[in-house]
């Protein structure tokens, strides 16, 4: 989890979590979008579309929220 806070804490510092939070808000929207799709499309099974539907959901919340913590917390590699 350290390495975690730490990676969040390098973005935080480059001053660029806005873009690093929304790219990966968009590549989970699209995990979202194709889980959608092969559900819906097409005959693979369950287990594949809902994990990227999962994926894409905890893409959606957990970065704004881990450098929320990052920042609340104070955290510092230093």
């Amino acid at each position: 989890m350290d390495e975690v806070l730490e990676l969040a804490d390098v973005v935080a510092d480059s001053e660029l979590e806005g873009l690093f939070v929304w790219v990966l808000r968009l590549v989970g929207l699209l995990a979202i979008l194709g889980g959608l799709a092969l559900w819906l499309l097409t005959d693979i099974g369950l287990i594949v579309p809902l994990a990227l539907i999962a994926g894409g959901i905890a893409l959606l919340i957990v970065p704004g929220l881990l450098l929320e913590f990052a920042e609340l917390f104070g955290y510092s590699s230093r």
